[in-house]
């Protein structure tokens, strides 16, 4: 892909910084995007790793999640640009260590201007193992896993209480898609409270393991959660899963959920508000891992509370969002898109 038709990708948005990693003798081919910032502060933006059938495919991600990484970090009220890194999964398994060390080095050359951590495909022992090659990676002191779920269940009940008076989720019933990371802790959190809870992942050992946790859960196929008769809808795996197609069959008053760029586009957001579903923007109410990281960055110390109150503020966040949403009659994610871009161009 050339630099002219990058440009013309609708996930290309004036980005700061798109850079090819490639190291032949460990297979590593990775894309690192910094949407912006990374100049006088850095970017910030977690590794995934995912089998991308095309090069074009893990590119446009890259684009796309680094945007929504800056967007996040001005919401949450961060000086921080935003990145992202995207690494093609190897052909040959039994290289990723060696691809990993390979890439974690790369990521010196920016000298600090771009830090990472773990997002989809990059486990804390991987982060680990690239800690021995770069300093310039997070997610060790705190639990970002943790932090982010915690984030999106005070979204949740910020979003009960707009939709239907009160934030309790007692006699309230969702349905979750993904159970891996932060669909498991999602689950931890609303298990004791929901009166049903319907899940799905396209991994059957992880749903039978889940089925044994929390029995009263209720598993279905992956292609039936989306159409559940429930009050929330969390996605918590993959982006892209509001779109055109998908929401003909959405039967949920709210959705609200932990996965990155949950809508295909703005016209998903649109007809969601169209049709009287409440979308809690995701990069408003997940940013509480953001917040774990950035708190382990500029600090020497953990401070659990110091990090509470700084996960807290996303209720008031969304609660604004929300009540602008309200009185100007424009669905929320087109209020946080335009909150979050005039910030976003202060990054340097």
């Amino acid at each position: 892909m050339n630099h002219t038709s990058i440009e013309t990708l609708p996930e290309f948005d004036d980005h700061t910084l798109l850079v090819t990693v490639v190291d032949q003798s460990s297979g590593l081919k990775a894309y690192i995007a910094i949407h912006r910032g990374g100049i006088k502060h850095p970017a910030f933006g977690a590794t995934r790793m995912w089998n991308y059938p095309t090069d074009g495919e893990a590119i446009a991600e890259a684009l796309k999640l680094s945007r929504i990484m800056s967007y996040k970090s001005a919401l949450a009220g961060f000086k921080y640009g935003g990145a992202k890194a995207v690494i093609v999964f190897p052909k040959d398994r039994a290289q990723r260590s060696a691809l990993l060390a390979a890439y974690a080095r790369r990521v010196n050359y920016f000298r600090g201007y771009f830090i990472t951590g773990a997002d989809v495909g990059i486990s804390l022992k991987d982060l680990r193992l690239m800690k021995k090659q770069t300093s310039f990676v997070v997610g060790f002191r705190s639990d970002p896993v943790a932090y982010t779920m915690l984030g999106v269940f005070y979204g949740i009940q910020i979003s009960l209480k707009e939709v239907f008076g009160s934030a309790e989720l007692k006699n309230r019933s969702f349905a979750v898609q993904g159970l891996g990371k932060t669909g498991t802790e999602l689950l931890k959190l609303i298990y004791p409270h929901a009166k049903k809870i319907y899940v799905t992942d396209i991994n059957k050992a992880r749903m039978r393991s889940i089925k044994q946790d929390f029995p009263l859960v209720e598993p279905v196929a992956p292609h039936d959660i989306i159409s559940q008769r429930v009050d929330v809808f969390s996605p918590c795996a993959l982006g892209s899963v509001i779109n055109k197609k998908t929401i003909k069959h959405i039967h949920a008053r709210i959705i609200a959920g932990s996965a990155n760029s949950q809508l295909e586009n703005i016209e998903a957001g649109n007809l969601l508000y169209k049709k009287g579903i409440l979308y809690a923007p995701d990069y408003v109410i997940n940013a509480g891992g953001l917040m774990a990281v950035v708190d382990e960055y500029e600090h020497t110390h953990k401070d659990d509370n110091r990090l509470h109150r700084k996960v807290a503020t996303i209720k008031h966040t969304l609660s604004e969002i929300l009540a602008k949403s309200r009185r100007t009659h424009k669905p929320p994610h087109v209020i946080a898109d335009a909150l979050a871009e005039k910030i976003a161009k202060t990054f340097v």
